[in-house]
């Protein structure tokens, strides 16, 4: 499908160019109350476990599923925002946290990646068989929408026929050429912020799992790039050879062929965390399930807007994406 011709139109002081003023102002500085107050743990096959949070039920047959992004969790305001726009139009809504994302570190040694789409999976299975749904839909922020993406193509023509429709905002679908981004001077910042964030949590598992060389942090000064991180920690960790292993499974640019539901991935021009391997022209145009929407303006998880009693572009468009617009 050729890409789409976006509507979104950002205020002033927010256009094309400013994707770090959107960026700090959605996904960094926002804040809303919760609108996902119910918690449900539930067990991986792993045993390990999942942390989901619900809203309030509104006896619907319609639920969508929300994917957070690196580092976040179903409490931070974006997505809450989307957890707000669908409960307006009566969408069941379950927001769900990544392995130690939910405020305690998870049980197993494994932590949570970019390409954990079986942990996406286990959820999208346990709503469904709860039994009350017959609409779903799908929507990852950053990371959680690279989930989503991979998870769709690897589900393929065999997807569950209750799942309709998918939308992935600011995916870094390319892995690697991220990285490389996320390692530029300008986003030293956000860099910065993330392996602090990332370091703690490190920290935190190594008490659960004293002597284990694959969360030694002793050396973290070491880490000066995000690429350091992924290829001491995150690969060996999670069991790929190495940061560009991780880089290719992970990535899921290499599942966009066969998503077979109606897909739409939305990615700003101007967003400082994604390059040009994260905008797939070429597999969009070769497969009409994908719908690629790339504003001028946006920033990274920003799509700021002050006109909608609060409700962010980004919000509007998904539900509007879900309800089949």
């Amino acid at each position: 499908m050729p890409q789409l011709l976006s509507r979104y139109r950002p205020p002033l002081g927010f256009g094309p160019g400013q994707g770090h003023r959107q960026t700090w102002v959605g996904a960094i500085l926002r804040q809303l109350p919760p609108r996902t107050p119910y918690r449900e743990r539930i067990t991986t096959q792993d045993e390990d476990f999942l942390d989901l949070d619900w809203g309030p039920p509104r006896h619907s047959r319609r639920v969508v599923v929300i994917s957070h992004g690196l580092e976040g969790s179903s409490r931070a305001g974006y997505v809450q925002g989307m957890a707000r726009a669908f409960l307006k139009r009566d969408w069941d809504v379950v927001a769900w946290n990544c392995r130690s994302c939910s405020g305690v570190p998870n049980r197993q040694l494994r932590f949570y990646h970019s390409g954990a789409s079986e942990d996406l999976r286990t959820v999208v299975r346990h709503v469904l068989a709860l039994g009350r749904f017959n609409q779903m839909a799908l929507v990852g922020f950053s990371l959680g929408g690279n989930l989503t993406l991979k998870f769709l193509g690897e589900e393929g023509a065999s997807i569950d026929s209750r799942i309709t429709r998918a939308v992935a905002l600011s995916a870094p679908c390319d892995l690697e050429v991220a990285s490389n981004r996320i390692d530029l001077p300008e986003n030293k910042l956000y860099r910065s912020a993330f392996l602090h964030s990332l370091k703690r949590k490190f920290e935190a598992k190594a008490l659960l799992y004293p002597g284990q060389a694959a969360l030694d942090v002793t050396d973290w000064k070491s880490i000066r790039r995000f690429q350091d991180f992924e290829a001491r920690y995150m690969a060996p960790l999670h069991g790929f050879t190495g940061a560009e292993d991780y880089w290719e499974q992970a990535s899921s640019r290499g599942y966009l062929d066969r998503i077979r539901i109606p897909s739409l991935l939305v990615n700003a021009v101007d967003d400082p965390f994604l390059a040009d391997g994260c905008y797939p022209v070429d597999e969009a145009e070769a497969n009409p399930h994908i719908h690629l929407e790339m504003p001028e303006a946006g920033g990274h998880v920003g799509f700021v807007t002050f006109w909608r009693k609060g409700e962010f572009w980004s919000e509007s468009r998904a539900a509007e994406w879900a309800e089949g617009g």
